[in-house]
């Protein structure tokens, strides 16, 4: 009889595009999370939690803001034989809330929702398959004053979790004024359209010089390879160029440019004169154009919005992984998209909202070392004498019911200094120890690791007998020891 073959173990590592999060990060994102809650809920939107599957037939078209309509999710049939999906983002399944529960909800419907989405992409540095967002949107107002809420929420949101005003900048813009352009041009629907509008979302990288060479002849690249242009002559080109650099020292030079470059087109004015009206509106509330501005290069979400476009911009430079300095660059954006959920309804409803990449923010602060990635860990009461491990145990209880987090060491207590290691990878800042002597005369020894390792670094043997890192004091005043050096740990 022929051996069984031996099944291999599974290979202990993370799946392409996805990572592990560890003690500190999870905290920090929480925090984060709990931060930007509080913005949300102080502008009267209502929490929503919604299902992380949909059908395939919900979400619709996939990831709306790239060429591969089909592509981009993860997705299984069911035993029915229906298609599920991971959501990709948290705007469709909110279309599909709205429209499944509208009668039941008050319109406008304002919510906001937070949580992980996945996107079958190609992984990258810093681009994962899983990561989260914090949206924030109203379903059923018109009204341009839903989207000056929305900038203004944005910019106080980036100031509440640690972004200070003048390190970002919230640009706004409106897709009808890029229509309004494009109608100008005599440029209808069809492949010319979408080469313009691909050649547009190129700005950023581009210039103003690569965009005129692309909508023309066509351009080499950083590499050398040439790229085809669309073929517009210097005059059809022109439009599309006035539009793109009509950014001016105010919002009203700004505005008057954008006019110009609309000329004539009925949808380029009304685009024109909805950014007005958002601009009048967040000028009134204080929110000046060192936090909010208008901005027509921003272009994000060409094909899925049909007004207003909001994103949000880091403006200070971080170095990259060649030590090259580099602004940080996006991390929200959002805008109005009045036809979503018209695919459920049959009707238009209008809706805008915005939408916060926490990762990003994250990585932001971070970089700007606003963040050091370090979480104080739990007092360890370390563990003299396995006969007394009730005893042990009552004094986390009592650190734990006056709110200060504790543990009691559970590994072997033959090693006492593997105890201090095991308390210092914890990070904790104060051990407690107590042998038979302590015990005997209702005693325990308190030790501040903190400022033990500061003393243990720099100080000499003289400075260390004037600044003791360990104290002895009764069984009850243990609490009160160990909150105190907390407290001045934190000062």
């Amino acid at each position: 009889m022929a051996k069984q073959k031996k099944q291999p173990r599974p290979k202990a590592i993370t799946p392409k595009g996805f990572r592990d999060y560890f003690g500190s990060e999870v905290d920090e994102r929480k925090r984060m999370l709990d931060q930007i809650a509080a913005v949300y809920h102080r502008y009267g939107f209502d929490a929503l939690e919604s299902s992380a599957v949909e059908t395939v037939e919900a979400l619709g078209k996939f990831l709306p803001d790239v060429d591969r309509p089909n592509e981009g999710v993860f997705a299984w049939q069911d035993e029915d034989e229906s298609w599920l999906a991971l959501r990709y983002d948290l705007t469709a399944p909110l279309a599909r809330v709205y429209a499944q529960h509208r009668n039941d909800l008050p319109t406008p419907y304002r919510r906001y929702a937070m949580g992980p989405v996945w996107r079958d992409e190609k992984p990258g540095p810093g681009r994962f398959r899983q990561f989260y967002q914090c949206d924030a949107d109203t379903v059923g107002s018109a009204s341009m004053a839903a989207d000056a809420e929305i900038c203004a929420l944005l910019a106080d949101t980036l100031e509440t979790v640690g972004i200070p005003r003048g390190d970002y900048v919230v640009r706004v813009n409106n897709r009808k004024v890029l229509n309004g352009v494009l109608e100008v041009m005599g440029v209808d629907e069809g492949p010319t359209r979408d080469a313009v509008l691909r050649t547009i979302d190129k700005f950023d990288k581009v210039g103003e010089a690569g965009v005129r060479e692309l909508l023309g002849k066509g351009r080499l690249d950083a590499s050398g390879a040439y790229i085809d242009g669309v073929g517009l002559s210097d005059e059809q080109a022109e439009p599309v160029l006035a539009f793109l650099t009509s950014k001016g020292d105010t919002a009203e030079h700004t505005l008057a440019n954008l006019r110009a470059a609309v000329g004539d087109s009925a949808i380029g004015a009304e685009g024109v004169a909805e950014l007005e009206e958002i601009a009048t509106l967040l000028a009134a509330q204080g929110y000046s154009s060192d936090r909010i501005e208008i901005d027509p290069s921003v272009v994000r979400g060409l094909g899925y919005y049909t007004g207003p476009v909001f994103e949000a911009e880091l403006t200070f430079e971080i170095l990259d992984e060649k030590g090259r300095p580099r602004q940080f660059g996006s991390v929200a954006g959002g805008g109005r998209y009045d036809d979503l959920v018209k695919r459920f309804t049959g009707q238009a409803v209008p809706a805008t909202g915005v939408s916060i990449g926490v990762d990003r923010l994250l990585a932001a602060l971070h970089a700007k070392g606003r963040l050091d990635g370090r979480a104080e860990g739990p007092v360890v009461v370390t563990v003299m004498d396995k006969s007394r491990l009730a005893d042990y145990q009552a004094m986390v209880g009592d650190l734990r019911q006056a709110g200060i987090r504790a543990e009691v060491y559970l590994g072997n207590p033959k090693n006492f200094g593997n105890q201090l290691k095991y308390a210092d990878k914890r990070r904790s800042s104060v051990a407690i120890i107590a042998g038979s002597d302590e015990f005997d005369a209702g005693k325990v020894q308190v030790k501040d690791l903190v400022l033990g390792a500061k003393i243990a670094e720099n100080a000499t043997l003289e400075e260390w007998k004037e600044r003791p890192s360990q104290f002895e004091c009764n069984r009850a005043d243990m609490v009160a020891k160990v909150r105190e050096i907390i407290e001045g740990n934190d000062d």
